[in-house]
């Protein structure tokens, strides 16, 4: 992962924060979604969390993209 640690992207997702968008990607398990991490959807729980480096490996890991945030628009950063 491009993130250091496992806490900072959750605590990224929670904030909403923007700045993460492009350095990983989130699918929860329960609704089979993919997001970046600024997406407004309600929060999931942490155990239902899973993180992707790009789009394509979340596809590849069977989500589908959040039609909120558009998660496959959001520009990869190094």
């Amino acid at each position: 992962m491009r993130v250091e640690k496992r806490d900072e992207m959750v605590n990224a997702i929670f904030a909403c924060d923007p700045s993460y968008d492009g350095r990983f990607w989130y699918g929860v398990q329960t609704t089979g979604v993919f997001c970046r991490p600024s997406c407004r959807s309600p929060h999931p729980k942490r155990e239902n969390l899973h993180f992707f480096n790009s789009p394509d490996e979340a596809r590849k890991a069977g989500f589908r993209p959040c039609k909120r945030c558009q998660p496959e628009q959001a520009e990869m950063h190094p």
